[in-house]
Protein backbone atom coordinates (compact mmCIF):
# COMPACT_ATOMS: atom_id res chain seq x y z
CA UNK A 1 0.00 0.00 0.00
CA UNK A 2 1.22 3.51 -0.78
CA UNK A 3 0.48 6.64 1.27
CA UNK A 4 0.86 10.23 0.12
CA UNK A 5 2.20 12.41 2.93
CA UNK A 6 2.39 16.20 3.12
CA UNK A 7 4.97 17.19 5.74
CA UNK A 8 5.19 20.33 7.87
CA UNK A 9 8.63 20.17 9.46
CA UNK A 10 10.07 22.32 12.26
CA UNK A 11 6.63 22.51 13.90
CA UNK A 12 5.96 23.16 17.58
CA UNK A 13 3.89 19.98 17.87
CA UNK A 14 3.64 16.53 16.31
CA UNK A 15 0.33 15.38 14.87
CA UNK A 16 -1.19 13.45 11.98
CA UNK A 17 -4.39 14.36 10.13
CA UNK A 18 -6.05 11.90 7.77
CA UNK A 19 -7.18 13.55 4.51
CA UNK A 20 -8.53 10.38 2.89
CA UNK A 21 -7.69 6.65 2.78
CA UNK A 22 -4.27 7.19 1.23
CA UNK A 23 -3.39 10.81 2.09
CA UNK A 24 -2.18 12.29 5.36
CA UNK A 25 -0.73 15.56 6.63
CA UNK A 26 1.98 15.30 9.26
CA UNK A 27 3.47 17.95 11.53
CA UNK A 28 6.86 17.08 13.04
CA UNK A 29 9.33 18.90 15.30
CA UNK A 30 12.42 17.84 13.35
CA UNK A 31 14.15 20.14 10.91
CA UNK A 32 14.68 18.79 7.39
CA UNK A 33 18.45 18.45 7.78
CA UNK A 34 20.41 15.29 7.05
CA UNK A 35 17.36 13.07 6.61
CA UNK A 36 16.31 13.40 10.27
CA UNK A 37 12.81 14.54 9.30
CA UNK A 38 12.34 11.54 6.98
CA UNK A 39 13.42 9.16 9.73
CA UNK A 40 11.01 10.84 12.17
CA UNK A 41 8.13 10.53 9.69
CA UNK A 42 8.67 6.76 9.40
CA UNK A 43 8.80 6.37 13.19
CA UNK A 44 5.69 8.52 13.73
CA UNK A 45 3.70 6.58 11.13
CA UNK A 46 4.66 3.33 12.82
CA UNK A 47 3.83 4.54 16.33
CA UNK A 48 0.61 6.48 15.66
CA UNK A 49 -0.96 4.61 12.73
CA UNK A 50 0.59 1.16 12.89
CA UNK A 51 1.98 1.64 9.38
CA UNK A 52 5.37 0.05 8.74
CA UNK A 53 6.91 1.56 5.62
CA UNK A 54 9.74 3.36 3.89
CA UNK A 55 9.81 6.61 1.94
CA UNK A 56 10.22 5.77 -1.74
CA UNK A 57 9.77 9.22 -3.30
CA UNK A 58 10.10 12.85 -2.23
CA UNK A 59 13.20 12.61 -0.04
CA UNK A 60 13.83 16.37 -0.33
CA UNK A 61 10.24 17.45 -0.92
CA UNK A 62 7.31 18.29 1.38
CA UNK A 63 5.19 15.75 -0.52
CA UNK A 64 6.37 12.19 0.09
CA UNK A 65 5.29 8.75 -1.08
CA UNK A 66 5.59 6.03 1.56
CA UNK A 67 5.26 2.36 0.66
CA UNK A 68 4.47 -0.23 3.31
CA UNK A 69 1.67 -1.96 5.17
CA UNK A 70 -0.49 -1.63 8.27
CA UNK A 71 0.24 -4.20 10.97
Amino acid sequence: MKLKIKVHSNSSQEKIIKINEKSYEIWIKEKPIGGRANFRIEKLLKRELGFRGKIVSGFTSKIKLVKGEFF
